[in-house]
């Protein structure tokens, strides 16, 4: 038997849609989750939305705009009273998050409004950089004192349960609020209540800087299974913490940015991001390509001669710049990947290079051989030639192949290194970048052997 998926999207648009009371509409729509409300606000009217505002209160709207992909859209919808409710129920991250989206004049007359707490803790995230640990920080954590009983740790946490989500981890801080270590739910639960807390507390629990990079330490995060990580300041006090779906959004984020920097672009584009800003993001990367493919022109153009007496090897060009594109490519996938591990040595970087560059000659080898044997019964049997001129060509064409992909091999892979060694991001080095750079390597490769190899030494023409 098939198993039925309910659709809750048409299940809400069909609740909104009806009519019934106030009351009994709010009742139905909170025996859903909130991710499937915020997905029913694209099929939604405004004016249907505006009812589901007005049922709900502040902090069930909260919870809805946290799932909300484009939440200031929606957020706009509200009126200045709700706004500031929901912005003071929301968890502090992402309220600073929505707050960032919103134009900056409303931004500062909302942050006026909202309670001192709330706006204390919004500019202490919005006081690190979006490259920052702590600007992805949650402030939504346990914390109990050191030197307490089970008994008053417990006590703590029913205390501290009601205003915080993540309880699974407790953080455990002196007098001072210095991070002293963590202890399981679990472990509190079961611990004897005439046991010593010490006895439960793991010293050694991973944490990281509110200053770190969040690329620096992505690799590090990713190693724990922990619900959340401790972000501590310069001085180990606790500030707060990275959850498990914050890690998860970082990583998700950093792939973004690292695809968009491999397409060219300056950061990664929203869907219904505004053209100009669209175009902004991609014109920098377009008119330092532009100046690139200038140069191969260029380069091109000094070999007009070779053109000239061979016309044919113009029509194997786009096939070496393709491969040798290609390949750097592969390898620079390959590199940004490798590279992500902060632990990578010297030694193994130069492995990488020599790895690709074997990978590369491996692949030329093979792929120059083919070439030699396809291009040579083309030229032959496709275009008239003779036997010893179509296997002259297809020889040259198969040489030029080899170089040009072991060279594109080992420049996808050492750019992004030596750009990873003087601290750029060495996504920057992205696939048009490096496309370039290999057609530039092709083409003087391939006229280069064409002229020394058929016309210098075999005098052929066409």
């Amino acid at each position: 038997m098939a198993v039925q998926v309910r659709d809750y999207q048409t299940e809400l648009e069909q609740i909104m849609r009806s009519n019934v009371s106030p009351r009994v509409l709010k009742d139905r729509i909170s025996d859903y989750h909130e991710n499937d409300i915020a997905s029913s606000f694209e099929v939604l009217t405004r004016d249907e939305r505006e009812r589901l505002y007005r049922i709900l209160d502040a902090e069930q709207l909260s919870d809805i705009f946290e799932y909300l992909d484009n939440a200031e859209i929606y957020f706009e919808e509200l009126n200045a009273r709700k706004k500031v409710e929901v912005l003071s129920c929301m968890e502090v991250d992402q309220a600073a998050a929505l707050l960032k989206r919103l134009a900056k004049p409303e931004r500062n007359m909302l942050i006026d409004l909202i309670d001192n707490e709330s706006k204390r803790d919004i500019a202490m995230l919005e006081s690190f950089d979006e490259d920052e640990i702590g600007s992805r920080m949650s402030m939504n954590f346990i914390e109990i004192k050191a030197g307490i009983s089970i008994r008053e740790a417990m006590r703590e946490l029913v205390a501290q349960a009601a205003e915080n989500d993540n309880i699974s981890t407790l953080y455990v801080t002196d007098e001072q609020h210095t991070f002293c270590g963590a202890i399981d739910l679990k472990d509190l639960i079961i611990a004897r209540e005439g046991s010593s807390l010490d006895d439960i507390i793991m010293e050694s629990y991973p944490y990281v800087y509110a200053r770190e990079m969040i690329e620096d330490c992505i690799e590090r995060m990713k190693d724990y299974s922990e619900d959340s990580i401790p972000v501590l300041d310069e001085n180990n006090k606790i500030l707060g913490v990275i959850t498990a779906q914050d890690i998860v959004q970082v990583v998700d984020d950093e792939m973004g940015d690292d695809y968009a920097k491999l397409a060219g672009l300056a950061s990664e584009e929203e869907l219904n991001e505004p053209i100009r800003q669209s175009v902004h993001k991609r014109l920098p990367w377009l008119i330092i390509l532009l100046g690139l493919g200038l140069v191969v022109s260029s380069v091109v153009g000094l070999f007009e001669g070779v053109v000239a007496q061979l016309t044919i090897v113009i029509c194997f060009q786009s096939l070496i710049l393709d491969m040798a594109g290609n390949v750097g490519t592969q390898s620079l996938a390959v590199t940004i990947r490798v590279l992500m591990d902060e632990n990578l040595d010297g030694k193994q970087k130069l492995g990488l290079v020599f790895k690709e560059a074997r990978v590369g000659m491996c692949n030329g080898l093979i792929l120059g051989v083919l070439s030699f044997v396809f291009i040579g019964l083309y030229v032959i049997f496709a275009k008239g030639m003779t036997p010893g001129f179509g296997f002259a060509v297809s020889a040259c064409i198969g040489v030029a192949l080899l170089l040009a992909m072991m060279i594109s091999s080992v420049s996808g892979t050492v750019i992004p290194i030596l750009f990873k060694k003087f601290g750029v991001d060495p996504a920057v080095a992205s696939g048009p970048l490096i496309t370039t750079v290999n057609d530039l390597v092709a083409v003087i490769s391939y006229y280069g052997l064409t002229w020394i190899f058929l016309i210098e030494m075999l005098h052929l023409t066409d």
